[in-house]
């Protein structure tokens, strides 16, 4: 896919723990942004806390307020306040249910002492260190203690909602936010800490502001890149067309994104639009493409090397390439096949189909340039195994991640890759097998697609 923009949420993403942007993010930002990819932000903060970041990083759009309020470097391009009779709602919910509140205003988040020290470096470095099971005692101890310390005057409350509001921060835990969620049902609760909720209007969201923004400058989400490791990012990396999650974000945004990155103190943004190959690279050329720069990856691991200039095989290694192929072509025969007889029917069919080829390739004028008749080849071969899984309703993306890992697994105790002395093909260790062989985690990638395919099928039935 062709990335046109790159999006990052910024708590845990863009910047590190020390609520810094790295160098090494810095640079590819610019070298991103110098081969014309559009480069913003997509934050559950406020545009306030965005516009040094936006100056520092030369940024060309913010969504920001989890998608009420976007703009650019000149005007704003979308802002969705809350109406003043939801706000009320808001903090009558909040007074009786004895929760702190904060409003979000253009210029400031303001309202509650508690959610001002939440939003602070420090309170979000402790959080994430804070385990899941411990979350609502520590949010309804803190809450208890500063709400008898220094009381929240509903007034003063009421006197803010005078001024647009795009976003209301309330301290609560997840279990108390679905609640609240049901009583305030037409409102959209969403969480990018263990602490609070933020509350925005329904029909906005990070991916809303990211299509908009898209509208406005002629990109679509599937040709966006979008980083994030926060809940509050799962409906974003979901929606678009290539998604990254940090190494230190949540399980469940893992398990939505289409890769994992290092974290956000190790350089993961910039591995990752390198990985993608959205990112150049002076040392060698990277294809947009992604899985072949994986495949590329995992040859560099094994070779030490690659091959950056176009360049033919010659007839021999060209045969144990195409050996390569033909031994997984056997394997998808026998896999298909019921009976040792089936299978070796299917053999002798499989004979024969090379025979007929071998004459028929024969009787064709030969290509003018072995490249282009090599590459013509292999790019059929590709075409065709797309098809077929095209054919089998499977999608192949998980699943040749899948592959990828247990592939860059095979490097031998001594941390060097062997090769079969003719062939050059890439051996495997003697305990690969048992540690990284792929079969069970495809198994269960295919079965989790069956159960979203009898799901979807499931809500078709009820419409």
């Amino acid at each position: 896919m062709e990335v046109k923009a790159v999006f990052f949420d910024i708590d845990g993403t863009l910047v590190n723990d020390r609520k810094s942007v790295l160098k090494s993010t810095k640079e590819a930002i610019k070298i991103v942004k110098e081969q014309g990819v559009l480069v913003g932000v997509a934050t559950g903060r406020g545009p306030f806390f965005v516009k040094d970041l936006m100056d520092d990083l030369d940024l060309d759009f913010a969504v920001t307020y989890n998608g009420q309020y976007i703009f650019n470097k000149d005007r704003v391009l979308f802002a969705s306040p809350i109406d003043k009779g939801s706000l009320r709602q808001i903090i009558s919910y909040a007074k009786a249910n004895q929760k702190e509140i904060a409003m979000g205003t253009r210029q400031a988040v303001v309202g509650s002492r508690i959610m001002s020290f939440g939003l602070s470096p420090l309170s979000q470095l402790v959080s994430r260190f804070v385990p899941k099971f411990l979350t609502r005692t520590i949010s309804n101890s803190f809450n208890r203690m500063v709400s008898k310390a220094v009381p929240q005057k509903e007034e003063d409350l009421l006197d803010l909602i005078n001024q647009p509001v795009y976003q209301v921060l309330m301290l609560m835990t997840p279990e108390e936010s679905n609640q609240a969620a049901t009583e305030l049902d037409h409102l959209k609760f969403t969480r990018s800490n263990p602490f609070a909720a933020d509350i925005i209007n329904q029909g906005n969201s990070k991916l809303e502001g990211i299509r908009r923004v898209g509208k406005e400058y002629g990109f679509d989400l599937n040709q966006v890149m979008a980083f994030g490791d926060s809940d509050n990012d799962l409906e974003m990396l979901a929606g678009v067309g290539m998604s990254v999650a940090m190494g230190n974000g949540s399980s469940s945004v893992k398990e939505v994104a289409k890769h994992i990155t290092t974290s956000n103190q190790e350089g993961g943004i910039h591995k990752a639009l390198e990985y993608f190959g959205v990112l150049s690279s002076e040392k060698v050329f990277v294809s947009r493409d992604y899985h072949f720069n994986k495949v590329k990856a995992f040859h560099h691991l094994m070779d030490e090397r690659t091959q950056e200039e176009p360049k033919a095989w010659d007839v021999k290694g060209a045969t144990h390439r195409a050996a390569f192929k033909v031994e997984e072509l056997v394997e998808f025969v026998r896999a298909s096949s019921h009976s040792e007889e089936e299978f070796q029917q299917a053999i002798r069919d499989l004979h024969q189909a090379l025979d007929i080829s071998a004459d028929k390739v024969s009787q064709k004028i030969p290509a003018k340039s072995t490249l282009v008749g090599q590459v013509d080849a292999l790019i059929d071969t590709l075409y065709f195994t797309y098809g077929s899984f095209v054919l089998m309703g499977v999608d192949p993306e998980r699943i040749f991640e899948i592959v990828h890992q247990a592939n860059m697994a095979k490097i031998f105790p001594d941390g060097k890759a062997q090769f079969d002395p003719v062939t050059h093909k890439i051996l495997k260790p003697e305990d690969w097998e048992e540690k990284h062989a792929p079969e069970p985690a495809i198994k269960k990638e295919l079965e989790r697609q069956i159960r979203a395919y009898e799901r979807h099928r499931e809500r078709e039935n009820k419409q």
